[in-house]
C-alpha cells in the first residue's frame, strides 16, 4: 500500500498503457467558451486584471452590470453530440482524451453536489457533459478517458478567505476541491487525473498526498490511473506520475522521467476564441513535428482543442485531428509503443528524429523534409551489409542504401509523384539490423 508521502507515492510505477499511448487530445470547455474572446482566463483578465481589450469587449457587447455568472445560462451546448466527438477523437489516432471537468472558474461540467447552481446540470445545458462524453468514448473507441480538474477557483469566497489566512485555514479544499475529486473518480472512473491550478498553495493545504494515496490504494481506478505533477506549489516537475513541467513543454532532449507536452492547436489560447485568425492555428506540419520531437525524447503529446459554447468542435480543429489520424495511419508504428533510441535526432541531417520499436527491433527515422535530390543522408545509424534493410512506411519495395564508413548511411528515396507519396507531411524510414 502507498503511504500519503511523496517518497511512497513517487515510487509507484506508471501504468504501462500511458507510455505506450504517446498521443492524447485535451479539451478545454466551460463557461469561458461563451464570451470565447481572448482566452479561457477571460473572467480573471476582465474582472481582476481589468485588461483593456476585455473591459472594452464587455462594454461594447453586454449591458452594464452584466456579470461573469450571467454567461452561465448562455453555455447551452445545443449542438453537443458526444458520439460525434468520440468519432472525431477516434479518427485523430489519439489513445486518450482529457476533458476539463472544472477550470479555474469553478463551473463543473457534471452535476456536482459541491458546486450548487454553478454546474452544467443546474445551469446552461442542463446535461451531465462529463457522463455523456465518457459513455460515448467508452462505447465507440478504445481511448482512455481522463479528466482535468482545477484545484483552486479564482473567485471562490472560501478559497479567498483561506488565501488571506496564508492557507493556515483549509475551508476550501475540505468543503469543495477534495470532495469534487473523490466525486469524479468514484462516478466516472477516469484513467487520468490531470490536476492544475495550485493557487500558490502548498500540497499540504490541498492534502494532495492523502488524495493520491486513496487514488492508488482504494479507488476504482487504482491499477490503471495515471496522474500528473500539479499538486501544489513545488510539486511540478518533481512529484506525481508523469511530469508536465510547464505548458507547451518540449525540451528537445531525452528526460529521465516520463513527461508530457501539453500544447494547443490555437497557439494563443486553450479555450475557443472567436477572434482567432488563421495564422494563430498550428499547421499539420507543425503538429507532426511536435509529435515526433516529443515522442523521440520520451514524452507524450497532449494536443488541445477548444469547443464552442454550443458544443461544436470547430472544423479547423476537426481537420487538424483528422489529418493527424491520417498521418498516424501511415507512420503510427514509429510512434505507438516505441521507446527512445540511443540518438534522438540526426547528427548530419536536421529535422530527422528517431524512435525504437522494441517488438520488431526496428529503428524508425522520421524525416520532416523530403530532400530535393531524392537522397537522404543519415549520420547516426550503423548499418551492416547484407543484413540491414531500409523501408519507407506506406511504400512496398525496399530502398537502396550505401554505408558511410563506421557510422551513417545514404539512402535513395523512391521517385514518387506527390499523389504517390504515402503521406504529405513527415515520412518514416524503418531500419532493421541497425546498431
Amino acid at each position: 500500500r502507498y503511504e500519503p508521502t511523496w517518497g511512497s507515492l513517487d515510487a509507484r510505477p506508471l501504468p504501462a498503457w500511458f507510455d505506450e499511448a504517446k498521443f492524447g487530445v485535451f479539451i478545454h470547455w466551460g463557461v469561458f467558451s461563451v464570451p470565447s474572446f481572448g482566452s479561457e482566463w477571460f473572467w480573471w483578465y476582465w474582472q481582476k486584471e481589468k485588461r483593456e481589450p476585455y473591459v472594452k469587449f464587455m462594454e461594447a457587447n453586454y449591458p452594464p452590470g452584466f456579470s461573469y455568472e450571467d454567461f452561465g445560462p448562455l453555455f447551452t451546448a445545443e449542438f453537443f453530440d458526444p458520439n460525434q466527438w468520440a468519432d472525431i477523437l477516434k479518427a485523430s489516432g489519439a489513445k486518450y482524451v482529457v476533458l476539463t471537468s472544472k477550470h479555474h472558474e469553478g463551473f463543473t461540467l457534471w452535476g456536482s453536489k459541491y458546486s450548487w447552481n454553478w454546474n452544467a446540470v443546474d445551469v446552461g445545458p442542463k446535461r451531465d457533459l462529463v457522463a455523456e462524453l465518457a459513455a460515448s468514448v467508452r462505447n465507440r473507441t478504445d481511448l482512455h478517458f481522463g479528466l482535468y480538474h482545477s484545484l483552486f477557483e479564482w473567485f471562490n469566497p472560501l478559497f479567498l478567505e483561506d488565501a488571506t489566512n496564508v492557507f493556515k485555514t483549509r475551508k476550501f479544499p475540505i468543503s469543495k476541491s477534495l470532495p469534487e475529486l473523490y466525486e469524479i473518480v468514484t462516478k466516472y472512473q477516469p484513467e487520468i487525473i490531470w490536476s492544475d491550478g495550485n493557487g500558490n498553495a502548498p500540497d499540504t493545504y490541498w492534502n494532495s498526498t492523502g488524495f493520491l494515496a486513496w487514488l492508488y490504494n482504494d479507488s476504482p481506478v487504482r491499477d490503471t490511473v495515471v496522474t500528473n505533477d500539479r499538486w501544489g506549489v513545488g510539486s511540478i516537475c518533481i512529484h506525481g506520475g508523469f511530469y508536465t513541467c510547464s505548458d507547451r513543454y518540449n525540451p528537445g532532449h531525452l528526460l529521465p522521467h516520463k513527461w508530457e507536452n501539453c500544447m494547443t492547436i490555437d497557439r494563443r489560447s486553450w479555450g475557443y476564441r472567436r477572434d482567432a485568425q488563421l495564422g494563430d492555428y498550428l499547421t499539420i506540419e507543425d503538429l507532426v513535428k511536435q509529435l515526433v520531437e516529443t515522442v523521440s525524447c520520451g514524452g507524450n503529446l497532449l494536443m488541445n482543442v477548444g469547443p464552442t459554447h454550443d458544443g461544436r468542435i470547430a472544423v479547423i480543429f476537426e481537420e487538424r485531428l483528422r489529418q493527424m489520424g491520417a498521418w498516424l495511419q501511415v507512420s503510427g508504428e514509429a510512434i505507438y509503443g516505441t521507446k527512445p533510441w540511443r540518438a534522438q535526432n540526426d547528427s548530419v541531417t536536421p529535422e530527422v528524429w528517431y524512435t525504437f520499436s522494441p517488438k520488431e527491433g526496428t529503428v524508425n527515422a522520421v524525416f520532416l523534409n523530403w530532400p530535393v535530390s531524392g537522397i537522404l543522408e543519415l549520420g547516426e545509424p550503423q548499418a551492416k551489409l547484407g543484413e540491414t534493410q531500409v523501408k519507407l512506411a506506406g511504400y512496398k519495395e525496399l530502398l537502396k542504401w550505401v554505408a558511410l564508413g563506421e557510422k551513417g548511411l545514404i539512402i535513395a528515396l523512391p521517385q514518387l509523384t506527390p499523389k504517390q507519396l504515402p503521406c504529405q507531411w513527415g515520412w518514416t524510414l524503418q531500419l532493421t539490423a541497425i546498431k
